[in-house]
């Protein structure tokens, strides 16, 4: 029996009665309030040292603001390639990193070999030299594709390379499936491939989601590296300004701002679908 003088009885009494609910709310409240504040010096201390750093060189007459105003509109015009790039090279990316994992866990030895061949020679290579391979030495082997767009070609150099990255991070993804699943599905009279189709693809894919993100967000980096094969995209335009005026300081700055911007943007988008997906498997 509880002794109803003791002080967890008293405690107990007061939560029944709500006694306990202003308590928490201002512990809440003042959680909310330092986050805000923590908040409030993060945006105030990046204001401060990209004000300084701009005004310095404002002050310095690094950046003449006549010619950023008459060419700001022809470099911008390049984000809408760099996002094209983006998006379509990581699309294109998933499907080499689909088939690269199917085949490393395959046990096949052919199928195996190449998958491992594939991974191991692009993540051995550097990709501005697979790029260039693409672009100078593919149409000597074959030479019908040296009538495809550059565009085109910039776009599967992309892909090819983060395919290979990519593979790995599906390979994980797809072993991550408890085994138990394959084997109810095969209890249930699922082929093989209905098996991969039907249960371990869509949540393998659920699981490697955010990764592909954070590879989505590397890729706009690295779309700028099309640029040496001629691709109009936001850095080829910054250069091409920049060179032919002798002003290449603000064109590359504006570059640059416009890439961070970009990374950061998606960055946000990335953080919320992740968080959302975190919030239905607590619910699941």
């Amino acid at each position: 029996m509880t002794d109803s003088s003791s002080p967890g009885a008293a405690t107990l009494r007061q939560a029944e009665a709500g006694g306990l609910d202003p308590i928490v709310d201002q512990i809440r409240k003042a959680r909310v309030a330092e986050r805000r504040r923590f908040r409030l010096i993060f945006v105030v201390t990046w204001t401060i040292v990209i004000g300084v750093v701009v005004g310095a060189l404002f002050a310095a007459g690094k950046i003449d603001v006549g010619f950023l105003a008459k060419w700001y509109e022809y470099i911008l015009g390049g984000v809408y390639i760099t996002i094209l790039v983006s998006v379509a090279s990581i699309a294109v990316a998933v499907v080499f990193a689909l088939f690269g994992a199917l085949g490393r866990l395959s046990s096949v030895a052919p199928v195996y070999a190449l998958a491992t061949l594939y991974v191991s020679l692009v993540r051995g290579t550097p990709l501005i030299v697979q790029i260039l391979f693409i672009y100078l030495a593919l149409p000597q082997l074959i030479p019908a594709t040296a009538s495809i767009p550059v565009l085109l070609l910039g776009i599967f150099a992309l892909a090819f390379n983060y395919g290979a990255y990519m593979t790995e991070i599906f390979r994980a993804g797809i072993q991550a499936i408890p085994r138990g699943q394959i084997e109810a599905a095969g209890a249930l009279g699922m082929t093989g491939p209905q098996t991969m189709r039907r249960v371990i693809l869509p949540q393998a894919i659920r699981i490697v989601i955010p990764a592909i993100g954070n590879d989505f967000i590397a890729m706009i980096k690295d779309s700028a590296l099309v640029s040496i094969i001629t691709v109009q995209e936001l850095l080829w335009r910054a250069q091409r300004v920049g060179q032919s005026n002798f002003r290449s300081l603000e064109t590359l700055l504006v570059a640059a701002l416009v890439y961070w911007v970009l990374t950061i943007a998606f960055s946000i988008v990335q953080e919320r679908l992740e968080k959302r997906m975190a919030e239905s498997d607590r619910r699941i």
